[in-house]
């Protein structure tokens, strides 16, 4: 399958979602745990980053005992853990900014994934390599909704998708998602770092169980 057709099955995956967990990870067993919540409340994605050394050992495992998520890798940000990252089971990747030898190598080889981009120059640099889902980042630091609105208006024509991550909340999300070329976003609270490593799985679960409610009412 083409790598544009493999970006719009994402596409269509991710927007039925509307809310995708971005975790950092330390370690297989609260990778597998925290999957187990997002299984269970039936929040079924995820985007798992590559800032530990642990993540492609938890999308490999999640991959096989959770075949119903649609496991991501985040912070892909060189060719080596793209290559990893697939290999290991992911649906698609993403990143903070936009590097044309990882998008390249993504393209080459029809890895669904999604250059991060918070400009117009970078938006029309990643489309020119075949890009037309974008990941905004940092959303809220970067002007939130209205910039995105602003930056998606010149291409609306094109058919451009994005999924914005950074800042997004429980409260904020759905100003986003009310937007049609904003297919999903990326939800940072639903797994922070002292919670998985704290043993707090039952925050995180109250938190999933939140925005499970919230996307079912969009």
């Amino acid at each position: 399958m083409s790598f544009e057709k493999n970006c719009e099955n994402v596409v269509a995956n991710l927007g039925k979602i509307k809310i995708v967990p971005v975790l950092v990870l330390n370690d297989v067993d609260s990778g597998l745990k925290v999957c187990e919540i997002l299984s269970e409340c039936k929040l079924e994605a995820a985007e798992i980053t590559f800032r530990t050394q642990a993540a492609e050992a938890i999308i490999r495992a999640a991959s096989e005992k959770f075949p119903n998520l649609y496991l991501g890798a985040g912070t892909i940000l060189n060719v080596n853990d793209l290559h990893r990252a697939f290999d290991a089971g992911a649906k698609f990747a993403v990143a903070p900014g936009f590097n044309p030898t990882v998008v390249k190598e993504a393209v080459a080889n029809s890895f669904a994934f999604a250059p991060g981009v918070c400009t117009p120059s970078e938006a029309e640099q990643a489309m020119e390599l075949g890009c037309k889902f974008l990941k905004f980042f940092p959303a809220e630091a970067a002007g939130g909704v209205k910039m995105i609105q602003s930056l998606i208006a010149p291409y609306k024509h094109l058919g451009i998708k994005f999924m914005p991550t950074g800042g997004i909340t429980a409260e904020n999300a759905v100003n986003y998602l009310k937007i049609k070329e904003i297919v999903a976003v990326g939800g940072t609270w639903l797994g922070k770092t002292a919670d998985i490593d704290g043993g707090n799985f039952d925050n995180i679960r109250n938190l999933v169980k939140v925005a499970v409610e919230l996307k079912n009412n969009l």
